[in-house]
């Protein structure tokens, strides 16, 4: 399987960010910048290539955006974005677009809201996920939505549904097992959820997140995201279960700030590999 996270370097040379991966060891990574900020057809081809000459496969392209919200105007707004993306992904080669489904939440787009499990959310996901997959018809890449906590799909069955429901062979999963620990059930038995989530969505993973999970000792139960290996997800479990699939998944390690704090979450998640015998 491959591994990958975000470098930095100052370029928007195509060869240059594509060796700055290489360099590190990575086999996957995110689009890059200078496509999202110029994704025309020559650009988009340049860095097509030149990541395709070093073996970098481009793991995702992140719509990150709320296309559930009241306000309609920035309903519209967020759909094409998204569609936009889509077909970014799609002219890239990238194995995925990614967003979350949305929140009816006009303040925070990734929710909560009192509506975000209802009958009436699930209905717009559908329509709002055949609508962009229809709009750009991709050949070359898929759609996908995060499994979040408070939001559809909140585990594998329920994207099981929505799949069953949208209908469209484009349609494919993101899997971030950490956004499903919302429960000392679930906290306790990590490894149990990434087995769920692998035996009955693996075929269709086309991208995956690499974080980690605490929970704190209070009365109440409060759980936060941590860097990989400072947490209690099953790492085990997840590499060997990703690493067995079929198609090559990319684990992508996000939300850290700086070199250092990712060459030690990747170290980590190295030494575990090692460990199971996965090549990454």
């Amino acid at each position: 399987m491959r591994l990958g996270a975000p470098v930095f370097v100052q370029t928007q040379d195509p060869a240059e960010l594509a060796k700055a991966h290489k360099e590190l060891g990575y086999g996957a990574a995110y689009c890059p910048g200078p496509v999202m900020q110029d994704p025309s057809d020559e650009n988009i081809k340049a860095f097509r290539e030149a990541f395709a000459k070093e073996n970098i496969v481009i793991a995702e392209v992140g719509a990150w955006c709320n296309p559930m919200t009241p306000v309609e105007a920035e309903r519209k707004k967020n759909l094409q974005l998204i569609i936009d993306r889509l077909s970014i992904a799609d002219r890239i080669g990238a194995r995925c677009c990614v967003d979350y489904a949305g929140s009816f939440s006009a303040e925070h787009s990734a929710g909560p809201h009192p509506k975000d499990l209802s009958k009436e959310a699930f209905d717009l996901v559908v329509e709002n996920t055949r609508k962009i997959i229809d709009a750009v018809k991709p050949t070359n890449s898929t759609f996908t939505l995060e499994m979040m906590q408070w939001m559809w799909p909140d585990s594998p069955d329920a994207y099981l549904d929505l799949m069953k429901a949208v209908d469209r062979e484009a349609f494919a999963v993101h899997l971030d097992p950490t956004n499903l620990i919302n429960s000392p059930r679930r906290y306790y038995y990590t490894g149990d959820v990434i087995r769920e989530c692998i035996e009955k969505l693996g075929p269709k993973i086309m991208s995956a997140h690499a974080k980690d999970v605490t929970m704190a000792e209070k009365h109440l139960v409060h759980i936060d995201e941590t860097p990989p290996g400072t947490g209690l997800l099953d790492y085990k479990t997840y590499i060997t279960g990703l690493a067995k699939l079929p198609q090559d998944v990319p684990l992508m390690v996000e939300h850290l700030k700086g070199p250092e704090a990712y060459a030690d979450a990747v170290k980590h998640i190295r030494g575990v590999a090692k460990e199971c015998g996965v090549e990454l």
